[in-house]
């Protein structure tokens, strides 16, 4: 079967994706639309994710391969085991979503020239986070908040959209502790979107994108 012609497809106001097999090769999908909770749910629901920069119009992705955690098989070293061990750390969940949002937009990363977190964005994520959809796992060293993630919750799938660490192993931390969360409740997998070196060392992985919709359904 010929794999369907890429057309770059613009979003209205109407809440619809177009098939995320017409993606083009980087798995960019459409364009505009807006940031609207309904959408954002929408598009997740189908694989799909927002991500751009504040000088550019919305652009929503849908990827081929893309990288997934499965919580049986998160990797913990022996450094992290013994993190884990001494308890280092202490683990919330949702008491601060909106310092992990501002924490992960602002953190400087290597390679990376400034964040894809727009205002935009945390104004949509901050009213998924009064809905009950938009999650943060918070690590705390005493009383000083030192990592986290956040991401969308889908009730069988949690969609990692962000972490960041102030001090060493602080989001691996919170990555573990989520992993182990969703193996006890049976989710079928953390989606990481793309692939990094850190995500891969904790055990994440590669998949078609006709796996990962057959596992998201």
């Amino acid at each position: 079967m010929e794999k369907p012609q890429h057309r770059l497809f613009f979003l209205t106001e109407a809440l619809v994706f177009p098939p995320v097999d017409t993606a083009n090769s980087d798995g960019l999908l459409a364009v505009g639309g807006d940031l609207s909770s309904e959408r954002l749910l929408l598009a997740y629901q189908q694989g799909i994710f927002p991500w751009f920069d504040k000088d550019s119009i919305i652009l929503w992705w849908s990827p081929d391969p893309r990288m997934v955690l499965y919580p049986k098989q998160i990797k913990i070293s022996k450094s992290m085991r013994k993190v884990l061990r001494d308890n280092q750390f202490r683990l919330t969940k949702n008491t601060c979503f909106k310092d992990v949002l501002e924490y992960c937009s602002s953190v400087d990363r290597p390679g990376q020239d400034g964040t894809w977190i727009t205002e935009q964005m945390k104004m949509a994520y901050l009213k998924l986070h009064e809905k009950g959809i938009a999650k943060s796992y918070e690590v705390w060293e005493g009383d000083k908040l030192v990592g986290g993630l956040y991401g969308i919750d889908l009730g069988y799938v949690f969609c990692g959209e962000s972490m960041f660490s102030l001090t060493s192993n602080a989001s691996k931390f919170a990555f573990i502790k989520l992993a182990q969360e969703l193996q006890e409740k049976e989710y079928k997998f953390i989606d990481c979107q793309l692939h990094t070196d850190h995500l891969e060392s904790l055990g994440a992985q590669e998949i078609s994108r006709i796996e990962f919709l057959k596992l998201l359904k």
